[in-house]
């Protein structure tokens, strides 16, 4: 899938942000034809997506959030999508498997989709929409709706969502998809992005959505592995690689017992590394 750790978020009706996105380290550039533009733009912003993915340029892969199938430009975004070079198309609101199913027979072959997920409907359809199968390749967190549809409280660590940040990394991993955190408001407050990336980390995601390019950094750093992970994830495939261990499916290691199920999470994670440098 690629590493994508950073999905920056910029209005398809923007031309200067995205002459600026062809310069910047995100993963994942989405350009936005739904919540960043206005209504009586979307159809301008349209145009401005498909010219500058044709354009192309990004040094990060491509990615367009479409308006719903079912608001008035919804069917008209993925009819102009259709022919272009794109990776991947961001679905606004997906609540249930034939709403991926619809968006994979307007979509070109080899496009793949990422479904947000940003209602309680959705949350309480994730295992079906996780299952959902092709085009879909990942589920991504919409924390402002959720927080919204809620009516949760405020919260330093999002108490009230912890139960759904799981949820949704557990869906996706029952089904081989990448999980992707919704996004942090602050923009210059980049300790707090960086904590709330950490805990994003802890849960599971596989990286963060990004609404301004200054915190492209901070999330590529939090979803990378660290010296300390790597340091000990080589001492793991180093110990399984001795003639002691052929044939143990534990071992001791820096005083710990470690399984062959730990040897494969190293392995990931080296290779993971790999790919971050």
């Amino acid at each position: 899938m690629g590493l994508v750790r950073s999905l920056l978020f910029l209005p398809a009706s923007n031309a200067r942000a995205i002459e600026k996105a062809r310069t910047l380290a995100a993963d994942l550039v989405v350009l936005d034809l739904e919540d960043a533009v206005a209504p009586d733009s979307r159809a301008e912003a349209r145009a401005a997506a498909v010219e500058a993915v044709r354009n192309g340029g990004f040094p990060a892969r491509v990615a367009v959030r479409v308006n719903a199938l079912g608001t008035r430009w919804g069917e008209a975004d993925l009819e102009a999508l259709a022919d272009l070079p794109l990776d991947y198309v961001v679905a606004p609101k997906v609540e249930a498997p034939s709403i991926v199913n619809a968006y994979g027979a307007r979509m070109k072959a080899g496009v793949r989709l990422i479904a947000m997920i940003e209602t309680p409907r959705a949350l309480m359809a994730l295992p079906a929409v996780a299952g959902a199968g092709e085009p879909l390749a990942g589920l991504m967190l919409g924390i402002n709706d959720l927080v919204r549809a809620l009516g949760t409280g405020a919260s330093q660590d999002r108490e009230p969502l912890k139960p759904w940040l799981a949820a949704t990394v557990a869906a996706a991993r029952a089904h081989g998809l990448f999980a992707i955190d919704g996004v942090f408001n602050r923009i210059t407050e980049h300790d707090a992005l960086a904590a709330e990336c950490a805990q994003g980390r802890l849960y599971g995601f596989d990286g963060k959505s990004l609404i301004h390019p200054d915190q492209i950094a901070v999330a590529n750093v939090a979803f990378s592995p660290t010296e300390a992970e790597i340091t000990e994830a080589r001492s793991i495939v180093a110990a399984f690689a001795t003639p002691e261990a052929a044939g143990k499916g534990a071992i001791r290691v820096e005083g710990a017992m470690v399984e062959r199920l730990h040897l494969d999470q190293a392995q990931a994670l080296l290779d993971r590394a790999a790919a971050c440098r």
